[in-house]
């Protein structure tokens, strides 16, 4: 099981991020990531971000989405939460708008551990009582508390 504290730290934790489209927080997440991960490219992962979700949109339903895609440079799995100030539309199969997400970038070559962590996102942010959790964060900093001290429960 990977933890939520390995995939993330405080400077990829995003709160209530005002953007319009999804377009705009692939390049505001790749940005940040880039930011503090010298070894990625902030163009490379946008571009990574696009390509996966023409294959078919990440997002889950109740205002979630994970976006994910492998990227060159990677060493090891990580993350980048977000929650936004108005949620986006995002083609969620319930077609709710998204205000919560986690993007996830792996090594090229990680491809079971890639499913394996995807599985697990996906059933921490299918508990109401977690999501509820992490848009109820006053800063950044809350809003990794809550994800990282959350899952145990």
């Amino acid at each position: 099981m990977t933890r939520l504290v390995n995939l993330l730290s405080p400077a990829r934790v995003m709160w209530r991020v005002e953007v319009s489209s999804k377009k705009r927080i692939f390049e505001l997440a790749a940005e940040q990531i880039a930011e503090v991960e010298p070894d990625l490219s902030d163009d490379d992962i946008y571009t990574q971000l696009l390509a996966r979700e023409k294959l078919g949109t990440t997002g889950l339903g109740q205002g979630v989405a994970i976006p994910h895609c492998r990227v060159e440079g990677c060493a090891q799995p990580l993350g980048c939460l977000i929650t936004l100030d108005q949620a986006i539309p995002f083609d969620a199969p319930d077609n709710v708008p998204v205000d919560l997400l986690f993007v996830l970038l792996v090594p090229l070559e990680a491809t079971q551990e890639h499913l394996d962590i995807l599985a697990e996102l996906a059933g921490r942010f299918s508990d109401p009582a977690y999501c509820s959790a992490l848009r109820n964060a006053h800063s950044s900093a809350d809003l990794l508390d809550s994800a990282v001290h959350s899952e145990a429960a």
